[in-house]
């Protein structure tokens, strides 16, 4: 099914919290939507990657959904069936993080561990809070900056809204399976619609 909300007011959102219409992006980046009842069967995750959005289910029961952030060019995040194989609440990465000088000023965003790190500067490894690993070779779900809903901007993982994070977290576990599927690019009309 497919909702646009795009011009909801505060009052009408709250008196139609129940309601299954969703805000687009734009209209107050709202980028998750929550809503597991704790019943029987196990959760389930869907990756769009053309869409740039994530579907949850408990059993065949819609949970909730959010925008994520996957890899970029020349990071693409791989599309298949995985399991989540590792949790932990804070993972530092051991590919990518930032260097900045001694007070604290990023001199270089996009640093490798390899990077050559200036006298008087330290590298940063890049931290990954409630990491849940799929592949072997460092893809996983965790917070993450979402800078452009729809928008692919991540070295490869999957990045998942700061706020929303730790709800999946709490209900997902090791074997947890999560599909990542390549979908189509939404047409510009559809920009800001939700499917769930």
């Amino acid at each position: 099914m497919r909702f646009a909300c795009l011009a909801c007011a505060t009052a009408a959102a709250a008196a139609l919290s129940s309601c299954a219409t969703q805000p687009t992006p734009r209209a107050g980046q709202v980028l998750s939507d929550w809503h597991d009842d704790g019943g029987p069967g196990e959760v389930s995750v869907e990756i769009d990657l053309g869409r740039q959005i994530a579907r949850y289910q408990r059993g065949d029961r819609p949970i909730g959904w959010s925008f994520v952030s996957t890899g970029k060019e020349g990071h693409s995040t791989p599309a298949g069936d995985y399991t989540i194989t590792e949790k932990m609440e804070l993972k530092e990465s051991n590919r990518y993080g930032w260097i900045a000088d001694a007070a604290g000023n990023v001199t270089n965003g996009d640093a490798r561990p390899t990077t050559p790190v200036p006298e008087g500067e330290f590298y940063h490894p890049a931290p990954m809070h409630y990491w849940m690993r799929i592949t072997g070779y460092g893809v996983g779900l965790h917070a993450g900056e979402i800078p452009i809903p729809g928008e692919a901007a991540s070295h490869g993982c999957i990045r998942l809204p700061k706020d929303f994070v730790p709800k999946l977290y709490a209900v997902t576990k090791v074997g947890t399976p999560v599909k990542i599927i390549r979908g189509k690019k939404p047409k510009p009309e559809e920009v800001g619609l939700v499917d769930i």
